[in-house]
């Protein structure tokens, strides 16, 4: 990273936010402006707050609820999301994640505890799971009205896109505040918006974001847009049938049992790449099709560490770590 480039970074929202600026002076002004996006999301969208509105959205399926303009845009966004992937990033599987054990913020779930036969956190002890039929479709979202109907019985969860979207509207919101170029990170999922850097914003891509700086990984560049990934070896938990991970196959409602622990994506905003991301790792070895068939770059990393690099994504070995912004 450039010394012309100022950084801040922070815990929030159970992981961490990152904030670069191209001006440094800038720094101050974009992380207010960060912080004001990401307790506005918390206040909207959180699945582990008593207080939120989608908790209050959630105890009453069955019945029309107004929301406000960014609850609205987070369903629809989520709603895209489950359309254009054919149901494979599905935001009603609330239930199913409490059920999993995911009831709580993740920091205060019991770590896993590897045990044979489980490496892909999949669906536990009981055998092969039943087949689920997807609510989403029946989730009724009246924009202009901000009305909100869900189904009875059926609880959202919107971790698959509002962090990203979260993002996004993060990194427009310190552009327009700073003035300058800014890079905005929540947990990996990055966001960029204004002027580039000169060779554009460099971005460590690895398993994990938060691992060590001697972690294999690449290191490439965007000028827009966003870049995210999703994996299934960082948000893991100890259930009583054995480890489990946050990413639900929608058509069985357990841990999806997948071909790849990471899939890395550039897309032209941080929610359409973790949208992709996210549906990678359930759609398994149909991803990289999928992938092609969308001009979605990408880099997919299966259990063994293997690496398919799909469509535009740089095709340059992994390396030790560069400087970068994120």
């Amino acid at each position: 990273m450039s010394l012309r480039h100022a950084t801040a970074t922070w815990r929030v929202l159970g992981t961490s936010a990152t904030v670069v600026t191209a001006d440094p002076g800038a720094l101050a002004d974009a992380r207010v402006a960060v912080e004001h996006e990401l307790d506005a999301i918390d206040l909207a969208a959180s699945r582990f707050r008593d207080d939120s509105e989608l908790t209050a959205l959630n105890a009453a399926a069955g019945s029309a609820v107004e929301v406000s303009a960014l609850l609205a845009q987070a369903i629809h966004v989520a709603l895209r999301a489950a359309r254009h992937t054919g149901g494979a990033v599905d935001p009603t599987l609330g239930a199913e994640l409490v059920r999993a054990g995911y009831d709580r913020d993740f920091a205060e779930l019991p770590p896993p505890v590897q045990a044979a036969g489980m490496g892909d956190g999949g669906a536990g002890a009981g055998g092969a799971p039943r087949r689920r039929v997807p609510a989403w479709p029946a989730v009724r979202l009246d924009r202009a009205r901000r009305l909100v109907t869900l189904p009875p019985g059926v609880a959202l969860d919107l971790g698959a896109t509002a962090k990203a979207l979260a993002a996004d509207r993060a990194a427009r919101a310190a552009h327009a505040t700073a003035g300058c170029g800014v890079l905005v990170s929540l947990g990996g999922d990055v966001a960029v918006a204004g002027p580039p850097p000169a060779g554009g914003w460099a971005i460590r891509v690895t398993d994990d974001h938060a691992g060590p700086q001697e972690a294999l990984g690449q290191t490439v560049t965007i000028r827009s847009g966003g870049l995210a990934t999703s994996g299934t070896t960082v948000r893991r938990w100890q259930a009583d049938d054995g480890p489990r991970h946050h990413i639900l196959d929608p058509r069985t409602g357990a841990p999806a049992r997948t071909t790849w622990r990471t899939a890395s994506v550039a897309a032209a905003s941080c929610v359409d790449a973790n949208t992709a991301t996210t549906a990678a790792i359930v759609m398994g070895a149909s991803a990289a099709p999928w992938l092609l068939r969308h001009g979605l770059p990408a880099r997919l990393v299966d259990a063994r560490g293997r690496v398919l690099l799909v469509g535009a994504w740089p095709r340059r070995a992994e390396v030790q770590p560069e400087r970068s912004a994120a």
